[in-house]
């Protein structure tokens, strides 16, 4: 079992950045794909970016490339999500999600373990 804890929303207006945090706990962290998903009010689960393991390739959704970074640190068993210039666009609940793979897919149906959720507010 995988154990995901996410901490860094707010509420920021437009132009801001925001560091998202995940931290997870159990013993295949470094083995397993991680991914950034977000789902707004009436709307479906989005995916936003994923970061392999062993290869630690990333992946981005067309709508936040260029303006977010996913990355990993494996030491401290942590997933971030760096977003810049943030659009109100951007407003949803943030989840990360671990997959039992070390290859990203884009669709949240494959993925194992989910945090919780934080709220992401992009104000205008």
């Amino acid at each position: 079992q995988v154990q995901l804890v996410e901490s860094g929303g707010g509420l920021v207006q437009a132009g801001a950045s925001l560091r998202l945090s995940c931290a997870a706990s159990g013993r295949t962290f470094s083995r397993n794909a991680m991914a950034w998903f977000r789902q707004a009010p009436g709307k479906e689960r989005e995916f936003v970016a994923a970061i392999n393991a062993i290869t630690i390739w990333t992946y981005y959704a067309d709508s936040v490339k260029g303006r977010f970074t996913i990355s990993r640190d494996n030491a401290k068993m942590t997933l971030y999500l760096q977003m810049n210039s943030l659009k109100p666009e951007d407003t949803a609940v943030y989840y990360c999600a671990a997959r039992t793979a070390t290859v990203a897919v884009r669709t949240p149906e494959e993925y194992d373990y989910w945090g919780q959720g934080t709220q992401v507010t992009v104000s205008s």
